[in-house]
């Protein structure tokens, strides 16, 4: 079969099991896609061949046996911020470059429980840091819509990977967007659960009380599946929460349309910055799901204009203390011929982070020095429960919360951005992961230059089964997650 990379993760997990291909042709197929379609888009940091097959080999004895799961023998990318045994894991850092982890970290590992086959690990932008994927130590991932454009960040390579059609699924971290804006830059569903839903043991930390893993995919359905494998209880995360894990799939249509309360914020439609295309193509799609049932209701977020500082204070205090580890003594990038163990700890840091992790350290240090801590982080903090309170108090009167992910369509691969620049493009996101709330972003169409615009879904704690549900009924009555990109269609 030469379209096996169309197929639904439904479709690929029916036909796997009535026998139409096993694993290792579907392994096969993807790989070949991948040596011959990603030297353009450059979204794989390592393709691990060897490994793929073998797991491959055993998913298809597992399904002989009798034993395969809903998911076994499916393959899946994932984000190089995930430890892989044996297999390197950098963070697209030259800090990174040369550590092999030796152990997988819990979604890794939950996955290969699963049955599911690695295909690699994907680029991204460094310790997560960054919203196109262009600080990679590997160089820029180019957004499979445009190759001049990025795919977004920091979990640019996993997005850029489904929409290229070189993965059936891939795994992102989301610490202020880096899953809702690449899968909006790329057309694609990306999940952020609530915090705590998902284990972090084994990721590379960039901001502990921010980060959370999801899943990112063409369809609110194929996110499902992959959100069955990777949430739940873990001992080994001291931030990870006991609570009972719903079935996603089964619960696809679980939530009523009629009836469904919408807030629509006006403060988010009135950010300088706003799109006129983004911002007509979401309107489009809050009038769809009004023609199916749900109700909008207008509501107020009064601390939006708080969020872009709050964020960028605690985000680069946190990842001021998390990156401390990193000095060149025990493992990663060591600088040469060091004078002395102050010039180890200098040389080593300076070489090998890049330009922008340094900057959120000196931020961060700043943030957290004596003198300041109080004035910048611990007022943060503060901030930060404001913010949190707005929410619920939102959530009083609606279920869930529309928004456009990011305020424009992708940039161009060196668009002169400045850093503030930059960071105001998550205006729409970063609260979500200040709050530890879930969002989902799903495309609903383009703009003037047929390149994809995300609509953005945040709901209460613990409602990702109600995110994927509506997101899956809107998909159910449109095709634009169903859309290719050109190079994905010439390479069909």
């Amino acid at each position: 079969m030469t379209d096996l990379h169309r197929l639904s993760i439904r479709e690929i997990s029916e036909g796997l099991a009535a026998a139409k291909f096993s694993s290792r042709e579907l392994t096969e197929h993807y790989l070949k896609r991948i040596a011959k379609i990603d030297p353009q888009v450059r979204s794989y940091v390592t393709v691990t061949n060897e490994v793929a097959l073998a797991q491959a080999d055993a998913a298809d004895a597992l399904r002989q046996a009798g034993q395969a799961t809903a998911l076994t023998g499916i393959p899946v990318a994932h984000k190089d911020i995930f430890c892989t045994q044996g297999i390197k894991t950098s963070a697209g850092s030259k800090m990174l470059d040369n550590f092999i982890s030796p152990y997988d970290a819990t979604v890794v590992a939950q996955g290969k429980t699963a049955g599911l086959v690695t295909l690699g690990k994907v680029n991204m932008d460094e310790f997560a840091m960054g919203s196109t994927s262009e600080s990679s130590f590997y160089g820029a991932t180019k957004n499979p819509w445009a190759l001049d454009h990025v795919p977004g960040g920091s979990s640019g390579g996993s997005a850029a990977v489904v929409a290229a059609d070189l993965a059936p699924f891939a795994t992102g971290t989301d610490t202020g967007g880096s899953i809702r804006q690449p899968a909006s830059f790329c057309g694609l569903t990306g999940l952020k659960p609530t915090y705590g839903r998902v284990s972090r043991y084994g990721i590379i930390a960039y901001a502990s009380s921010l980060d959370q893993a999801g899943p990112m995919a063409r369809s609110a359905e194929d996110c499902a599946y992959l959100m069955n494998v990777m949430a739940g209880h873990d001992a080994k995360d001291s931030t990870s929460m006991d609570k009972a894990v719903e079935d996603y799939v089964a619960n696809l249509n679980a939530t009523a349309l009629k009836g469904l309360r919408i807030g629509i914020p006006k403060q988010y439609f009135n950010v300088a910055g706003l799109d006129a295309a983004v911002k007509a193509r979401v309107e489009e799609s809050l009038k769809k799901l009004e023609e199916l049932g749900a109700v909008l209701v207008e509501i107020d977020l009064n601390m939006t204009e708080s969020y872009v500082p709050t964020y960028y204070l605690i985000a680069p205090a946190e990842a001021s203390s998390n990156l401390s580890r990193y000095d060149g003594v025990r493992y990663g990038y060591r600088a040469e011929n060091p004078q002395d163990i102050l010039d180890l700890y200098k040389r080593s840091r300076s070489e090998g982070f890049g330009a922008e992790v340094q900057r959120r350290i000196l931020i961060g240090t700043y943030a957290l020095s004596a003198g300041y801590y109080d004035a910048y982080y611990v007022k943060a903090q503060k901030v930060r429960r404001l913010i949190q309170q707005d929410f619920l108090k939102a959530f009083e009167q609606v279920d869930v919360i529309a928004a456009p992910t990011a305020p424009t369509t992708a940039y161009k691969i060196g668009a002169s951005l400045d850093p503030v620049e930059m960071y105001l493009g998550d205006i729409y996101t970063i609260a979500v992961n200040l709050a530890g709330l879930p969002a989902i972003s799903a495309p609903v169409g383009f703009d003037q230059d047929n390149l994809p615009v995300g609509l953005q879904l945040i709901g209460n704690y613990w409602s990702e089964s109600q995110l994927l549900s509506v997101v899956h009924q809107y998909q159910q009555a449109t095709d634009w997650h169903s859309k290719r990109a050109a190079i994905a269609e010439e390479n069909a």
